[in-house]
């Protein structure tokens, strides 16, 4: 499986550990959450990084909490947000630190890439089990620059300050949304890590948590009278589905809304529109499956492209061995699996994907299957008598 596909698996995880409040103090740092980041650090060429990994960059191992929170506060710009795009397990050099005190004033603070939620979550833990109040300070920073970043609506955008592109839409993408209401639903749940939270923040937390959660299901795409999943980028004043990058079209993105569900799911006492809200999207999971079929990853002439290096290709085989599998964005109205190439084209098939955004793109997925798998044990707490998935009877 490409590395990509693990990330993204590994942060589905990550992001649900965040609804745990198991009483437990960190003796290592749960790393899964920076993974997708110090990717694109080592692998992916960004021309907005200040500098890039030197050969073989040291890291510090995940039990040394400390110099890993350290490299946290270091990394953390003056307006409370972080950058995107740097492993927080860097052993770090002497100009390397020094590059970052000096942009401290440079505010390209995200929540892309798991960023900036991931971060604030960390030092509360590390927090928690040094009682080091420079934690705690940076922590709360955090969590005031979460709380001024949200719309008036509810939404996240990617970036904060505001930028004059894309970015600026309400942002389910990479999981900006889905991130900060699982860390705040922990919040709001007592976990042990945030028991330092004064009433003051603790309020504005629980209001930004349910605006959040209004706009959630405000967005929720109603596709030929039925609920379904969610795009992954919305107009943040018509909540209107709207493209992200050239690749990432208006559609029902099937990967971000999985682990949206997967969160949902955790909220306890859900009301009834968040009880039909998951149903349909659960429903929606099980009707846009993809049978027999395989994306399978073959050995191809090296290509060096502006942003990364390809040695591989992927086509689509069938296989009828093969487990369920999703096309990542379906086509509005239509529910038709679609594609798309940098120049914005909408296609139908992974074949007429140029080969840069063929391989280096998640067109197909699995997360949906961790849905169905937990639905079940759900359906049975939270809707006993309204199970989406038993077969339909035939309309006489």
């Amino acid at each position: 499986m490409k590395k990509t596909f693990w990330l993204l698996l590994l942060s589905v995880y990550a992001l649900h550990s965040f609804a745990q409040t198991e009483d437990r103090i960190i003796t290592e740092i749960d790393t899964m959450p920076f993974q997708n980041s110090a990717h694109h650090w080592y692998d992916i060429f960004e021309p907005q990084n200040i500098f890039n990994p030197i050969l073989n960059q040291p890291r510090f191992d995940p039990s040394e909490i400390t110099a890993i929170a350290d490299n946290i506060i270091l990394y953390q710009k003056d307006n409370g947000g972080w950058p995107k795009n740097y492993d927080m397990r860097a052993i770090l050099t002497s100009e390397q630190k020094k590059l970052i005190r000096s942009k401290k004033n440079i505010t390209n603070t995200t929540f892309d890439n798991s960023t900036t939620y991931s971060h604030v979550d960390c030092l509360a833990n590390v927090y928690r089990a040094t009682k080091n109040k420079k934690y705690k300070a940076a922590c709360l920073k955090g969590l005031d620059f979460i709380l001024s970043a949200q719309y008036t609506n509810g939404g996240w955008p990617q970036y904060f300050p505001l930028e004059d592109n894309y970015s600026n839409c309400i942002t389910y993408n990479d999981d900006v949304m889905t991130g900060i209401l699982s860390v705040f639903n922990n919040i709001i749940n007592n976990a042990p890590a945030y028991s330092f939270l004064d009433a003051r923040r603790r309020k504005k937390i629980k209001i930004a948590f349910d605006k959040g959660m209004h706009c959630v299901l405000a967005t929720q795409i109603n596709d030929n009278n039925k609920l379904t999943g969610w795009c992954q980028q919305y107009d943040p004043v018509t909540l209107a589905p709207a493209w992200a990058r050239k690749f990432e079209p208006p559609s029902i993105c099937n990967r971000e809304s999985a682990t949206l569900v997967l969160f949902l799911m955790t909220i306890n006492n859900p009301s009834k529109e968040l009880i039909d809200a998951i149903q349909g999207a659960v429903r929606w999971f099980n009707d846009s499956k993809i049978l027999y079929t395989r994306v399978k990853t073959i050995t191809a002439p090296t290509i060096v492209y502006k942003v990364r290096k390809s040695s591989t290709d992927k086509i689509v085989v069938t296989d009828s061995a093969a487990p369920p599998i999703w096309a990542r964005y379906y086509e509005l109205k239509t529910e038709r699996p679609l594609f798309c190439n940098r120049d914005g084209k909408v296609v139908y098939t992974l074949a007429e994907v140029e080969r840069e955004r063929r391989d280096g793109y998640g067109w197909y997925v699995y997360d949906p299957k961790l849905v169905l798998n937990k639905y079940p044990e759900w359906q049975k707490k939270y809707a006993p008598d309204n199970d989406v998935l038993a077969p339909r009877s035939k309309e006489m």
